[in-house]
């Protein structure tokens, strides 16, 4: 009797053990969803893609990072957002290099699109670049993506940005579209899909920047070197979920344009294959950031710090690395 007695106990206090894990586990599981990663992105662009696909795809609930995806508009308010600390991670470009020399706790983790994803549009008389001369250039942000490509341009045709060629900062691609449109500015940098949107108004591409196969870091994720440092396992897990967000973008269009749909919030089947097909194969499979990058940044930069910059000060590959280290990617893809 006393046998059995003593059983009985153990079987409650393992009973007790085990209802109490589960009521630690289940509120583990509540606190994360209450309190997700925020992630800010500054564009509705099909670069966007990986990001957006991290939640539409349910990739953060498979790699246990709850995310909120929220919109903020250029690249100005983004860096000021992640500098405050009212997100903790953002798809921003060459900005996260200007931030970071202005005294910026931040760091690039990975890269979406490594090179410039833009185009410069026209109105129908600008027959081409030299056509700028004289002429006003809309922007999205200053010291953003969007001003380093338009600068990397001008200076391969032998303009002067500032000089020959006057810049308005216009806080959106939406804005720089209909800016062209009503004559505010001659021409103006656009990402896809609002390249069809600027076609359908009549306006003309005068290059295909990313035709060019430039170096940069166009989009990709950003965060806080000290949120890095506090949380490096949320960090790793959301690069999980983005390196599977770039297979699926790369490989599976119906699940990515339903994502595009989505954050796009259009239907319109042209607009989707055109911010689908401009970025797919762009995204890299393993998306380190790569000093060459840094350096199209910095060589566009007006900061007077960027020239004697160490572009090793800019990102920070290790997250990525031990992914890779521990055959994260290799079983993606279904490799041995």
């Amino acid at each position: 009797m006393q046998f059995w007695c003593r059983f009985d106990r153990v079987l409650l206090l393992l009973a007790l053990f085990l209802v109490g894990h589960v009521v630690q586990a289940n509120s583990a599981l509540a606190a994360a969803a209450a309190n997700p990663v925020r992630v800010g992105y500054p564009q509705p662009s099909g670069a966007m893609l990986p990001l957006w696909l991290v939640s539409d795809a349910r990739l953060d609930q498979k790699y246990g990072v709850p995310v909120q995806n929220i919109f903020i508009s250029g690249a100005d308010r983004m860096n000021q957002s992640m500098v405050a600390g009212d997100i903790e991670l953002a798809s921003i470009g060459g900005a996260v290099v200007n931030t970071v020399l202005a005294g910026g706790d931040l760091v690039a983790i990975a890269v979406g699109v490594p090179t410039y994803g833009f185009s410069l549009y026209g109105r129908a008389e600008v027959k081409d670049i030299a056509g700028l001369q004289g002429k006003v250039v809309g922007i999205m942000s200053k010291g953003a993506s969007s001003e380093h490509a338009v600068i990397a341009v001008l200076q391969r045709h032998n303009l002067q940005p500032g000089k020959d060629v006057k810049f308005i900062y216009l806080g959106g691609v939406r804005e720089v579209v209909a800016a062209i449109d009503r004559g505010i500015v001659a021409a103006g940098v656009l990402s896809s899909p609002t390249t069809l949107v600027a076609r359908r108004m009549g306006q003309k591409e005068l290059v295909n920047i990313a035709n060019l196969g430039l170096p940069y870091i166009h989009s990709g994720v950003a965060t806080r070197r000290t949120f890095a440092r506090q949380q490096p396992e949320r960090i790793k897990s959301y690069l999980r979920a983005y390196i599977a967000a770039i297979k699926i973008a790369n490989e599976d269009a119906e699940t990515s344009k339903r994502a595009l749909a989505r954050y796009l919030a259009t239907n319109d089947g042209a607009i989707l294959d055109e911010a689908y097909q401009t970025f797919r194969g762009i995204f890299p499979r393993v998306p380190y950031v790569a000093e060459d990058y840094i350096k199209s940044v910095l060589a566009v930069s007006d900061n007077p710090k960027a020239a004697g910059a160490n572009p090793k000060d800019f990102f920070d590959n290790s997250f990525l690395k031990e992914l890779e280290d521990i055959g994260f990617v290799k079983e993606l893809y279904g490799q041995r």
